[in-house]
């Protein structure tokens, strides 16, 4: 039996200096059956399980003769399920609380993310339907305590780390970063629960109330009249956790795109038109009006926000383009309707590289596949090649970061089938012989790793190779 060392090497996010202790899981190295070592948490201290999941889990272990990538898939598929997650009811109705792993902390993007994979598999397990609908309650209570925060604790009265933030923080908030995809996620998620379960008890008045909420927050960010009703400044040594000119960030030209503070990494933007966001913005609003007017008749509202989706989409196709001198017209990553640009991809989706995954534009969308040729090349600067890797990063964590998300985000997009090969092949070397998906690892060496528990690093990862493997499970092999 070939015998592995499992090196664990966390760091602290937002820029803090990398941590490299050296860790056997658990104490001391356990091995499951032939290589690889029981990393998965035990079934009895499991937050929630699911016979559905476990039998595609299964299925998956049968078929796919790469036994790595079955112990891969054993471990990540689940997590979100198996140690984040912590369902209850709540007069009557579904809630879930939804950590992000190593935070206690529940992020409307990150929760809505996690269980989404799961979503293919809700109409066959009621309890996971329950699971699924308690995310969408929870977010809802979340969005009508505050629609401009990202974050928010389990108990409503807590008073957390980030208090002393020059914002209007509130308690049970425990950050207060305005990020468009922080809203527009409850709405993909709400969507696709309603139309792959058709049940509609989470959209109620109060969830009405919550689109209702969204769209002033977007409107407000459009900055048409003044600079909006946000701002968030912090003390801190890192420029990307805060907001430059007194908390409302450098100026915009209102064109009729919305600003977002801060990228769903949680960094600060340099232009406030968030391009990727805008564009998530755009298929949100939709989707929303579409529930909206057949759900509840409110027929007004949805008018409304179909308006505004078509506002921003003519804006991003005016402003949001640029042409390239080597790959033709592209999107830029931020701009700010003056003329000036940001150009770049950050790993975090959105992206521009996931804005096919996110149903925001199609894959053979030329303005898209030239735009994806410059985010997966050295003209982006938060695009790193060595010797383990080569992969999209982000000022996050820092420079030569590789974040398997982006390998991910970017086997989801492809229609190549080398291309996806290649990155199921790159993802199963690059888990520092953990086992497990990172936030993200350096690209001359996987084991230096920030984020040993990111569940939704780990279930992206799953559902790419749940896809690969119903669709080309040839790839696989």
């Amino acid at each position: 039996m070939k015998r592995r060392l499992f090196i664990q090497n966390t760091a602290l996010a937002g820029g803090l200096a990398m941590l490299n202790p050296l860790e056997m899981i658990g104490g001391n190295p356990v091995f499951g059956s032939k290589d690889f070592p029981i990393v998965r948490v035990a079934e009895s201290e499991r937050n929630f399980q699911s016979k559905v999941i476990e039998k595609a889990i299964k299925e998956f272990q049968k078929n796919v003769k790469d036994e790595e990538l079955g112990w891969l898939f054993n471990n990540c598929f689940p997590n979100t399920l198996d140690t984040t997650v912590t369902y209850t009811e709540k007069n009557g109705k579904p809630d879930t609380y939804v950590i992000t792993g190593d935070i206690d902390a529940m992020w409307l993007r990150d929760s809505s993310a996690q269980v989404w994979p799961y979503m293919a598999f809700a109409g066959e397990d009621k309890k996971l339907q329950n699971l699924i609908a308690g995310v969408v309650n929870r977010q809802t209570s979340y969005i009508l305590k505050d629609p401009y925060a990202n974050a928010f604790y389990d108990d409503p009265t807590k008073v957390g780390e980030w208090a002393s933030d020059l914002t209007d923080m509130k308690p049970g908030v425990h950050e207060r970063k305005w990020e468009i995809d922080s809203l527009c996620y409850p709405i993909r998620l709400g969507y696709n629960y309603w139309k792959t379960t058709g049940d509609t008890s989470p959209f109620d008045e109060d969830w009405q109330k919550a689109m209702k909420s969204i769209l002033s927050v977007f409107k407000d960010q459009q900055q048409k009249e003044d600079r909006g009703e946000y701002s968030f400044m912090r003390e801190t040594p890192h420029a990307t956790d805060t907001r430059a000119l007194r908390g409302y960030g450098y100026p915009v030209n209102p064109v009729g795109l919305i600003c977002s503070a801060f990228r769903p990494s949680d960094d600060a933007t340099v232009f406030s038109f968030l391009v990727p966001s805008n564009f998530f913005a755009v298929v949100s609003l939709n989707q929303a009006a579409e529930m909206l007017r057949e759900l509840s008749g409110d027929s007004e509202t949805a008018s409304e926000m179909e308006s505004l989706s078509k506002e921003v989409e003519n804006a991003l196709h005016e402003y949001a383009i640029v042409e390239h001198e080597k790959y033709g017209k592209i999107y830029a990553f931020e701009i700010d309707g003056f003329g000036n640009k940001l150009m770049m991809d950050d790993a975090n989706v959105p992206s521009l590289l996931s804005l096919p995954y996110l149903d925001a534009i199609t894959h053979d969308d030329e303005v898209y596949e030239n735009t994806r040729k410059f985010i997966w090349s050295e003209d982006n600067p938060f695009f790193f090649r060595g010797k383990a890797a080569e992969g999209i990063g982000g000022p996050h964590v820092g420079m030569d970061m590789i974040w398997p998300m982006s390998l991910t985000m970017k086997g989801l997009t492809s229609l190549d089938h080398d291309e996806i090969k290649k990155c199921t092949e790159t993802l199963k070397n690059t888990h520092g012989e953990t086992g497990f998906m990172h936030e993200s690892f350096h690209k001359d060496d996987p084991k230096n790793f920030s984020r040993s528990w990111f569940a939704w690093a780990n279930t992206l990862f799953g559902e790419f190779l749940w896809k690969t493997y119903k669709e080309n499970p040839e790839l696989l092999t």
